[in-house]
């Protein structure tokens, strides 16, 4: 069974830095997808990986930054503001797309993590 395990989230203060991983029990994956869910809002992406390139959602791309393999992949943030509160969620799977757009999207990938809650304060 396919287990992803998301952790380091937490309460930070604006400005500080956190890291996020996401553990897939030592399966590797095509592809891997961040995304978050602020509260009232509908979950958005943030980052991916797949075949070795990364890649970000426009506005993540100064501050965030993703580092590993599908095994085990980081997500590093900096510089986070009080609008980055949310719950973090990894994703994953095996779908091969011609276009990295693809892989922003929920739909593209088969499994989820539990999600990690990340709160910053002003």
């Amino acid at each position: 069974q396919v287990q992803l395990q998301e952790s380091g989230g937490g309460l930070v203060q604006a400005g500080d830095s956190l890291r996020l991983s996401c553990a897939a029990n030592g399966r590797n994956f095509y592809a891997v997808g961040w995304f978050r869910q602020a509260p009232g809002k509908e979950r958005e992406f943030v980052a991916g990986w797949s075949g070795g390139s990364t890649f970000y959602a426009d506005s993540k791309r100064d501050r965030f930054a993703i580092a590993g393999d599908s095994a085990k992949i980081y997500l590093q943030m900096n510089s986070l503001t009080p609008e980055d509160t949310a719950v973090y969620y990894c994703a994953a799977g095996d779908r091969v797309y011609s276009r990295i757009s693809y892989y922003y999207g929920d739909s593209a990938y088969d499994y989820w993590g539990q999600g990690t809650q990340v709160t910053v304060s002003a």
